[in-house]
């Protein structure tokens, strides 16, 4: 049996290791367990997520320690994302009260109209690197509040980081056949995806990857397919007097976990009469940011990005974009070519004439001056996705503008573009997700609808088209 091993991105050293799963085997144990967590009560389902709550809680340091260690976002923002997967458990009951809960209505007839909402079964569950407790999580506590049984395959990059969250779950009282981990690389992904024991997918990944997922789903209408595939998101600065404060909400919007967010700012459009001043504090700001390990101290702002190979596919867009005509304002530089670590990129695209419409998982930000606020609009909507969005701006009827005519599903003013809200919904359109956002709306693709019309006692009546 082969072994999947996960390593440290700041070091190289080894962090973990396990045998990989046999996804038939996991996929039928969570098909026989579902049936028993089903049939919970739904305060039960929701109490025994109370107590997964409290036990992340009491393992908050050595969550935090494996999130750091393996991905290697400082420790400071690996504590946060324990927080959020903590808070999750409140924000999912409540969403499933609003979102998905019970209705009775009086009908004719001593009757009554009912709403209420059935699990579909096992929901597969793909995460990513770049969050791999937090985004998992999201779908899987919904999931497992619907009554669902769940199956979850952490990335292969953070393999740990799932174990070690499935583990909580176990240890809150969930039964292990209702959450089952499988250990593995694209080929496990690919087998638990197409497996035809699973009712569904929720996936959070490459917009490649998920168009794929839906090419495959496309005959099978009777699964359920969530799909959060990322951003290539502008954030436009415009119209306004403190240069620094915008400044800050580009870098926290471009260089907020590496990069390594699907909200962060890709691209930075910004008036070509303040142009100059902005990106000069800009790069100023971007120079001070601390590159370093997780536990370094002082503490860094960034870590190293997931792996050498992610390193250098960045490595090479910045230089393809100089190549294609775009000036550097900062370089992105790797101070140690053995490790992911990479300083934060900054280049002037403005005269490309053909901008890749790719999403640059990584501290690189690209630059577009204009001098016309509908233009600017204008570029910031030149992209097959539509995620996030942000106007940095004092003008409220410019928000308005930008409000109207952006295409994205996470729109903010005078906010960065990434730090998204889970008791509001989050997803977005074209090629970012599928129109099936997760956080507060996951509980709608978590339970289907159903409607019924009931009746104590069985009356009838046939008042026209009765022969004598």
């Amino acid at each position: 049996m082969s072994e999947l091993i996960s390593y440290e991105p700041a070091t190289g050293a080894q962090l973990w290791r396990a045998p990989t799963s046999d996804v038939d085997l996991e996929v039928a144990t969570a098909r026989d367990g579902f049936a028993l967590w089903a049939q919970q009560a739904q305060a039960y389902r929701i109490e025994t997520m109370r107590r997964f709550a409290n036990v992340v809680r009491q393992r908050t340091d050595a969550f935090a320690d494996i999130i750091a260690r393996e991905t290697g976002k400082p420790l400071w923002e690996a504590r946060t994302e324990v927080e959020t997967v903590i808070a999750k458990v409140d924000i999912s009951a409540s969403a499933f009260s609003e979102r998905a809960g019970q209705r009775r209505m009086e009908a004719p007839m001593q009757s009554r109209m009912a709403l209420r909402h059935k699990p579909h079964g096992v929901l597969a569950v793909l995460g990513p690197y770049n969050f791999p407790a937090h985004l998992p999580n999201g779908h899987i506590v919904p999931a497992l509040i619907a009554g669902n049984a769940v199956v979850f395959k952490p990335s292969e990059k953070t393999p740990a980081s799932g174990a070690f969250l499935v583990d909580c779950y176990h240890a809150a009282g969930v039964p292990e056949e209702a959450v089952r981990l499988v250990v593995g690389g694209v080929a496990e992904g690919r087998a638990l995806a197409a497996h035809d024991g699973i009712d569904g997918l929720l996936f959070t990944g490459s917009a490649r990857t998920g168009i794929a997922l839906n090419r495959a789903f496309a005959e099978k209408p009777e699964k359920i397919l969530a799909l959060e595939m990322g951003g290539n998101n502008p954030i436009i600065v415009w119209d306004t007097p403190d240069l620094h404060v915008a400044a800050m909400l580009v870098i926290q919007s471009a260089f907020t976990t590496a990069g390594q967010r699907c909200t962060a700012a890709r691209r930075l459009i910004v008036e070509e009469r303040i142009a100059a001043p902005l990106l000069e504090e800009v790069v100023k700001l971007a120079g001070r940011l601390i590159v370093g390990a997780p536990h370094d101290d002082p503490q860094p702002f960034m870590g190293p990005v997931i792996d050498n190979e992610t390193a250098d596919g960045l490595s090479e867009s910045f230089l393809a974009l100089m190549m294609k005509g775009g000036r550097p304002l900062r370089h992105m530089a790797r101070p140690d070519p053995s490790r992911p670590f990479l300083t934060p990129g900054i280049i002037d695209v403005t005269d490309l004439t053909d901008r890749p419409d790719i999403e640059l998982f990584g501290p690189l930000l690209q630059v577009i001056r204009t001098d016309d606020f509908d233009a600017a609009i204008a570029h910031a909507n030149d992209t097959r996705y539509g995620l996030s969005a942000s106007l940095v701006s004092q003008t409220p009827a410019l928000y308005d503008r930008f409000w109207a005519n952006i295409r994205a599903g996470i729109v903010n003013w005078n906010k960065p573009t990434n730090g998204a809200s889970s008791s509001l919904p989050f997803g977005g359109i074209g090629w970012s997700g599928n129109h099936r956002p997760s956080a507060y709306y996951a509980a709608d693709y978590c339970a289907y609808p159903v409607a019924s019309n009931e009746s104590e006692a069985a009356r009838a009546s046939i008042g026209i088209g009765l022969a004598d």
